[in-house]
């Protein structure tokens, strides 16, 4: 009597480890298959940093404007034509718009800089192209009839600008 419940246990205990095992691998294949979740190159600056300078001031052909802060790593992986394949990457613009990047060419120069150009995924039609030197980056995004650019504000600090081609100066 004694010894056939301790087999029994022992049955019990080893088909329990056998669904432990079979389970952890199972879900892990699960998890393998699921798409990374895209990343964002920036994320807008609620709250922007004291400094001693007077706002910029605004002119006609800017319709909004916001300051971002843009994630270093992701922004070197970027910029670095053999770092492929890229992660699935997006841009934050306004109106909750985060169209993803589709990266066509990488073109880095010795001196730290990259043009990084490209289109978006659909169903967002339109193209980007970003200059890249050192930890800033300076692009322009059309879509469809909108315009966007980012700008460097001084020590760093970059803006997202949403412009109104009509009201822009022609050069």
């Amino acid at each position: 009597m004694v010894v056939s419940r301790n087999q029994s246990a022992v049955q019990e205990f080893g088909l329990l480890l056998l669904t432990l095992v079979l389970g952890s691998v199972v879900s892990q294949i699960a998890w393998a298959d699921e798409p990374p979740a895209p990343k964002s190159l920036w994320q807008t600056v609620l709250t922007p940093p004291l400094t001693n300078q007077p706002p910029l001031p605004k002119k006609p052909w800017m319709l909004r404007d916001r300051e971002i802060a843009l994630d270093l790593p992701l922004l070197h992986r970027l910029k670095d034509a053999g770092a492929r394949p890229l992660p699935k990457i997006t841009v934050e613009l306004f109106d909750q718009a985060n169209p993803e990047l589709d990266v066509s060419s990488t073109i880095s120069r010795i001196n730290d800089t990259s043009v990084v150009r490209g289109t978006f995924k659909p169903p967002v039609q339109g193209d980007f192209t970003f200059v890249i030197t050192g930890n800033l980056l300076i692009g322009t995004i059309q879509i469809g009839n909108r315009l966007y650019k980012t700008d460097h504000i001084g020590n760093g600090r970059l803006r997202l600008v949403e412009l109104d081609p009509d009201k822009m100066p022609r050069d």
